[in-house]
């Protein structure tokens, strides 16, 4: 039996608005999907919510809510003709005392008024992702004068990036806390917040999410380049409980050729600080109108894979796309494929650095058993939290975790862990002697293993207790299993 353990975010859209077509992208192997706080009312949201959950249910799969806040993405506004031509070498003015409705092929106004501040001459201008590029001749009051470097159509409400980062919008703005509040209330398990600076501004989230009584993760989206900086990047890692590669302002601030690499040292050192990473962004764009993808995605994605990310998201391929169900399918392919290389399962995780937490010493140790022992087919790990089973995502294997707990807020957590699979048990209602006998024979049943195989289990002495794994038991299927 064959498991994925790359896990896929889908994003909800146009596309994927009716219960069928719910449905079909979580068989075809959804893990989590994504609610874009950039589009639609607090309602659509809930609405939204309850119809995947009903999906999930009526399919018979666990699977994870992602709120995704919009942020501060500082756009153009709008042009009396809703686009213009701009030619290299003219003149173009960002003003943003201009009424918002009325651009015109000289000037246009801002949503971000403060955009003067932030700018020197000869600062680089990257709009609607790159595509248009100006440069800044000089600032004056609120007013940026600037030469057009590269030309072409530009449309209304395009993004603005400064070359190399340095913009002061607060990563939550007004509308970010308001949908931060209504995220919680929707009771969705991860919230990403976008174009964060700093670990503060995973504070300022935090606080705002303990004010609102939620216990949603934090996701934090790496998509600024002073974000990358090694100090920050920690911080900000440190401050979450996973983040995102959010490839498209990311390439377009740090520059294409910068991008492969920066997203490699992204996904190893979240990896090392025993957290979850997200891969985003035109991972299969093709197939938002192709039933197939192309070469260079599969390799894209595979490349990803082989990285060690915990999930590869679609965006635009499920919301608006024209084949969201064979897009999700398409993905979990090409994941099993990389997943059957060596780099996917070998792991030199920590090998060099002591641990402090009983727990994760449990992890390391069943995963270094997986790796090394022969005859090992799956791993069970009985928890409350699911913390153990993060933990033990973290080392590259080959080897299915099952996350065995009675938590549903836990089952639907652990669904964005690399490889790890959630199955409700409670070990409450069962004797001491019977639990590990009975969780083997649910294993047994499930397919996954049968007699002669080797399983590990890992659970902890008081039952209910965060960070109380502390025994790894061998076991083999087929023997009295006490």
């Amino acid at each position: 039996m064959q498991l994925r353990r790359t896990k896929i975010v889908a994003t909800l859209g146009p596309a994927t608005s009716s219960p069928e077509v719910l449905k079909s992208i979580i068989a075809a192997g959804a893990d989590v999907v994504r609610l874009n706080f950039s589009h639609g009312t607090p309602a659509d949201h809930q609405q939204r919510a309850a119809m995947v959950l009903q999906a999930a249910k009526e399919v018979g799969r666990h699977v994870a809510l992602l709120a995704d806040l919009q942020g501060p993405k500082v756009r153009v506004a709008r042009f009396t003709n809703n686009k213009v031509q701009l030619q290299e070498g003219q003149d173009f003015l960002l003003d943003p005392s201009m009424d918002l409705e009325a651009g015109t092929e000289e000037a246009v106004g801002l949503d971000f008024p403060e955009l003067g501040k932030d700018l020197h001459k000869n600062d680089i201008l990257l709009l609607d992702d790159g595509r248009i590029v100006l440069k800044v001749v000089r600032v004056s009051e609120e007013k940026v004068y600037t030469q057009v470097e590269i030309g072409g159509p530009l449309s209304n409400n395009k993004g603005i990036n400064l070359q190399g980062g340095g913009l002061s919008a607060a990563a939550l703005t007004p509308k970010d806390r308001a949908d931060l509040i209504t995220a919680a209330k929707i009771g969705v398990d991860y919230i990403a917040i976008s174009f964060v600076r700093n670990a503060e501004d995973m504070h300022e989230a935090r606080a705002l999410l303990e004010q609102a009584h939620s216990n949603a993760s934090l996701i934090a989206k790496i998509e600024r380049a002073e974000a990358i900086d090694s100090v920050v990047l920690e911080g900000i890692i440190e401050a979450s409980e996973g983040v995102m590669v959010a490839r498209g302002d990311l390439a377009v601030e740090i520059g294409d050729a910068l991008l492969v690499g920066v997203q490699k040292d992204i996904i190893k050192h979240t990896r090392r600080l025993n957290r979850i990473v997200i891969t985003a962004t035109q991972m299969m764009e093709s197939m938002i109108t192709s039933p197939m993808p192309t070469r260079a995605e599969v390799s894209d994605v595979a490349n990803a894979v082989m990285d060690g990310t915990d999930a590869v998201m679609l965006s635009a391929e499920t919301a608006v796309g024209d084949f969201p169900a064979q897009t999700v399918e398409a993905m979990a392919r090409v994941c099993l494929g990389a997943e059957q290389h060596r780099n996917a399962y070998k792991s030199s995780h920590r090998v060099d650095i002591s641990v402090h937490n009983i727990d994760e010493s449990v992890a390391l140790s069943a995963m270094y058993a997986a790796n090394h022992l022969d005859g090992v087919k799956a791993i069970i790990c009985m928890t409350q939290s699911g913390q153990t089973p993060l933990l033990m995502s973290r080392i590259r294997s080959g080897i299915p975790i099952f996350a065995f707990t009675p938590e549903a807020e836990t089952q639907r957590r652990v669904c964005l862990y690399r490889g790890v699979i959630t199955h409700p048990f409670d070990s409450d209602v069962l004797e001491n002697s019977e639990v590990n006998h009975i969780a083997v024979e649910q294993l047994k049943a499930l397919g996954v293993v049968k007699d002669g195989d080797i399983v590990l289990i890992t659970k902890g002495d008081y039952v209910k207790a965060h960070g109380g794994t502390n025994t790894l038991k061998v076991v083999r299927v087929g023997n009295q299993i006490q």
